[in-house]
């Protein structure tokens, strides 16, 4: 396995505090299921099997320091989307199969949160709802079918709110309608994942940082080499999602996509007021490359989305983008003009992980010995807390309601080789950018395109 590169720090791991890593393997042990990953779906996997079979062995695996990944740089943002949205994925799944995986996401929220309250975890837990934002007419027409879908299927949560209850609620004056959702978790994510560390020890699970997995070996048992030390395991789970393509068995399931944000200083009491926001709901737009944008307890505004990054074959090196950062500082004062002169304090980029089909994907490799999970598609902070719980009943193999989802055991597509792979993935992020570019026609009319627009990437 390559060595990950450096990454700009998050704001949630930036202004984390101390933090005493477990120190890196060294020798020889074995274990009854070895995890690979030590983001929320690993650590919450070791907790899972350990509250369920506490004389289990498991060892947890991270190549750096836990909140490395994804899961210490998302956008913190616990909700039920899957893939593409509500408007996309009922044609890409069927809807059947759509429903299934909303209701799966719907648990997902609430099991999320049902654990930081069991477990006590401080982690800046609130509930503030989801609004889905729509800034030209096209995407009001684009939202308000959404809602009608989602009613017509049975989910009788999802309301829409005019321009003037959205106003109301978020004072932008791009804001025109929104879909409103209020099964939403908001989380410090690098307090949740580093708690979640801690939790996973005081159950007996051992976690090994800065030890990354070297080599895999399919034996009798598996044999897995680190830097300064070996695993022997009956078991193996791959919970390392987008870096999930570094490891043989599984280098076509997924490819890293990269995602950048930005936050500003603490806003003013000025700035707050003009803005609104007192409910602090998580925001998106209506655009496939969405952008998605909260408040912070200290007041920051927290920004992510728009460019995608995308690279050739295996390469990681993509965390830092001047032009997407510079994007999203423009994005700022499109939305709140009234916020122009307020200061950038973070940049941060990373990546996330894409299936072919934008569906997420778990099951076993091969035999019932090894289990993955891939494809969160950005939408990992919930629903990697209710895969643990299925990758704890595949690798127990009991057959549960869990085990029954959508992702779990379905026929992956596989990326094909370079470059083939690249121009799939450059062709798939064209043409919906191509699509935003239509949506929002409007706009180019009314003013001229700033640089470094989302067309730009």
């Amino acid at each position: 396995m390559q060595s990950l590169p450096d990454s700009p720090l998050s704001l949630w791991l930036d202004t984390y505090g101390e933090y005493h890593p477990q120190p890196p393997l060294e020798g020889e042990i074995e274990a009854d299921i070895a995890i690979i990953g030590g983001g929320f779906t690993g650590l919450m996997t070791a907790y899972e099997l350990k509250r369920v079979e506490p004389t289990l062995r498991i060892v947890v695996l991270e190549a750096k320091t836990v909140g490395y990944g994804a899961s210490g740089r998302n956008g913190s943002f616990a909700m039920t989307v899957v893939g593409l949205g509500f408007g996309v994925m009922p044609t890409l799944m069927g809807v059947e199969r759509f429903k299934a995986a909303h209701r799966y996401m719907m648990r997902a929220v609430e099991e999320l949160d049902a654990l930081i309250e069991r477990e006590k975890i401080e982690c800046e837990r609130i509930r503030p709802g989801f609004l889905r934002v729509a800034t030209t007419k096209a995407y009001v027409r684009r939202l308000q079918e959404d809602v009608e879908r989602m009613n017509r299927f049975g989910f009788s949560d999802i309301f829409w709110l005019d321009q003037a209850e959205v106003r109301q609620r978020v004072n932008s004056p791009r804001f025109l309608g929104a879909l409103w959702e209020p099964r939403l978790v908001l989380v410090n994510p690098a307090k949740l994942v580093r708690a979640e560390r801690d939790l996973a020890l005081r159950y007996g699970a051992e976690i090994y940082e800065n030890t990354p997995a070297v080599e895999i070996r399919r034996e009798r048992r598996f044999r897995i080499l680190t830097p300064r030390g070996k695993v022997y395991s009956e078991k193996l789970v791959f919970a390392t999602n987008a870096y999930t393509h570094l490891f043989p068995l599984l280098r076509r399931k997924q490819i890293p996509a990269f995602t950048y944000m930005v936050a500003t200083e603490p806003l003013s009491e000025r700035h707050l007021e003009s803005i609104g926001w007192q409910g602090r709901e998580g925001i998106e737009d209506a655009r496939n490359l969405i952008h998605y944008y909260r408040l912070t307890p200290d007041r920051r505004l927290v920004i992510g989305g728009g460019p995608v990054g995308i690279t050739f074959a295996d390469d990681l090196n993509a965390d830092r983008n001047e032009s997407a950062w510079r994007h999203l500082e423009e994005h700022i004062r499109f939305l709140f003009p009234n916020l122009r002169d307020v200061r950038v304090t973070h940049r941060w980029g990373g990546p996330f992980s894409v299936t072919i089909d934008l569906t997420p994907a778990m099951g076993y490799l091969g035999d019932r010995r090894a289990v993955y999970s891939v494809g969160c598609i950005g939408h990992g902070v919930s629903a990697s807390h209710l895969n643990a719980q299925t990758l704890r009943d595949l690798l127990l193999e009991r057959r549960s309601e869990l085990t029954e989802c959508p992702f779990v055991r379905r026929r992956v597509i596989p990326w094909p080789p370079e470059p083939l792979r690249s121009l799939i993935a450059f062709a798939l992020r064209g043409y919906l950018q191509l699509e935003d570019w239509w949506y929002e026609r409007e706009l180019r009319v009314a003013q001229p395109e700033p640089t470094g627009a989302a067309s730009r990437f």
